[in-house]
């Protein structure tokens, strides 16, 4: 029989699988306010689990809080996301180092396969943007695990879901081919160390501009707006001279108590 606090622990893994997922998605934008206690009703829990599930997503950088304003999906500035990218790098170029040495044949053959299936998908119109993330998130994953190194794994894991919420924000697949991921799985196949740490340097850069250009009205938003959001509407103007698009989140406002 499972203790009661062995159950709040299942509880709030569970609200933070869920709300993270949603994050992801896109199902709850940037800088869009979330409700524990409506989180908490619709999920048929009680407010502890889903405080625990909040502060989690809290130190992992996804959410943030404000006295007397709640908490919203974190709108990053210019330094989060080169920092992020930074870490990623030094991660990344690492385990495409050792992915050199350590992929066996079949990995190798596995991982060419995939970055093929990541850019098919990147390049159709109508894309899923979650099944995209998930299919990008397995081909990093697995360059990590063919290291043999699970601290570095898991190190480069606990980095993923940032740069994920970032990867399709304010972004349509247009259906441009692509040959990114490809290319880079062709460079890390080919066994050589340095090599492989160039390509893949070149590929998390890409991927900090892709991600410091679309996230640009975001970052004016924040400037603008600043760090109180408790009675507004969080406004991006996602084109720089027309359309503008409103979050409303007065429907999901935070009470203080909530914060």
């Amino acid at each position: 029989m499972k203790d009661r606090s062995t159950g709040a622990s299942d509880l709030a893994g569970e609200a933070y699988v869920i709300i993270r997922e949603r994050i992801l998605r896109g199902e709850v934008a940037i800088g869009q306010v979330i409700s524990r206690r409506k989180i908490a009703a619709e999920l048929g829990m009680s407010f502890l689990p889903v405080s625990e599930a909040f502060l989690r997503l809290e130190f992992e950088g996804l959410l943030e809080s404000r006295p007397r304003a709640g908490t919203r999906v974190r709108i990053p500035s210019r330094e989060d996301v080169r920092g992020h990218y930074l870490v990623r790098e030094a991660l990344e170029v690492e385990a495409a180092r050792l992915f050199t040495e350590m992929a066996t044949p079949e990995e190798r053959s596995e991982l060419l396969k995939l970055g093929v299936r990541v850019d098919a998908m990147r390049s159709q119109t109508e894309t899923n943007r979650f099944y995209y993330l998930n299919l990008h998130e397995k081909l990093h994953r697995r360059i990590s695990e063919c290291t043999r190194c699970p601290a570095l794994c898991d190190a480069i894991e606990r980095t993923r879901a940032l740069s994920s919420t970032w990867l399709c924000v304010g972004r349509s697949f247009n259906g441009t081919p692509s040959r990114r991921h490809q290319d880079l799985m062709e460079v890390l196949v080919g066994g050589d160390r340095e090599a492989a740490a160039a390509a893949m340097r070149e590929h998390v850069a890409t991927s900090m501009q892709q991600a410091l250009e679309r996230l640009e009205p975001y970052f004016r938003a924040r400037k603008a707006q600043g760090k109180t959001y408790s009675r507004n509407l969080f406004s991006i103007d996602l084109l720089p001279v027309a359309t503008e698009i409103k979050l409303d989140t007065s429907s999901s406002q935070a009470s203080p108590a909530e914060a």
